[in-house]
Order: structure tokens, then sequence, then C-alpha cells
């Protein structure tokens, strides 16, 4: 599972990215970093409107697998393991409550102890 959990955010670390670069090439209204790069000139690689719809399908493509792989991750980050094997995460055992009724051995009240703060006034205000 863990390994899992890191191809996807891999893939979502990649395809951000991929979309950050090619939203930096895309020509804009103005001169932008496209025009650097002659993506509005004619004698381009994908003709004179193909690199616009080619640089704006990918990244429509990589925003949809950057939000796929965002769900994975949040699908995965809320599932909670059946049994973790931490001590600290499982419930604590209720032991049984001494019956008040029940005789003391050797009749004293030694079988229910004083609280320790009660005991030892670690708990109290000191009066002036």
């Amino acid at each position: 599972m863990n390994v899992l959990v890191n191809v996807v955010l891999g893939v979502q670390i990649l395809t951000a990215l991929g979309m950050i670069g090619l939203i930096l090439v895309q020509h804009g209204k103005g001169a932008d970093m496209g025009a650097a790069f002659g993506s509005g000139s004619s004698g381009s690689l994908f003709g004179a409107s193909g690199s616009a719809n080619f640089l704006s399908r990918t990244t429509g493509v990589l925003a949809t697998v950057f939000f796929v792989a965002t769900l994975a991750l949040a699908y995965f980050g809320n599932v909670r393991p059946t049994s973790s094997g931490s001590v600290l995460e499982t419930p604590a055992a209720v032991a049984p409550a001494a019956s008040v009724d029940a005789p003391a051995a050797a009749g004293s009240n030694a079988a229910i102890p004083a609280p320790a703060a009660a005991a030892s006034g670690a708990g109290q205000i000191p009066t002036k």
C-alpha cells in the first residue's frame, strides 16, 4: 500500500511540473513566453493552429491526471488500517472493579488504596 501511495505521489508531482511547463509555453493574449519559442508562427512543428490545440489538449490531459492522482491520494490518506499493531492505538482494557461488599484481606481497608494526589497532598492549594 505504501508503494502505491509513493507511485501516485510521483505521478502527481510529474504532472504538476508538466502542467507548469506547458502553461508557461502556451501563447497568451500578449507577447508571452510562448512567442519566444515561436508557438505563434505558421512554420511551427504542428502547423499554424496545431500547436495551440496540441498544447491545450495536453494541458487538459495532464490536469485530468493530476486531479485523479489528487483524489487517489486523498482516498489513501483516509483509509484506516484494520489493525495497526501499535500498543498506543489499541483501546485500554477495562479491569473489573473491586466489590465494596467483598471482605478485605485481614479485615483492613488495604484493598481500596487512597488516590495518590490526596495521599501526598499534591493537588491542594496552600492557604495564607
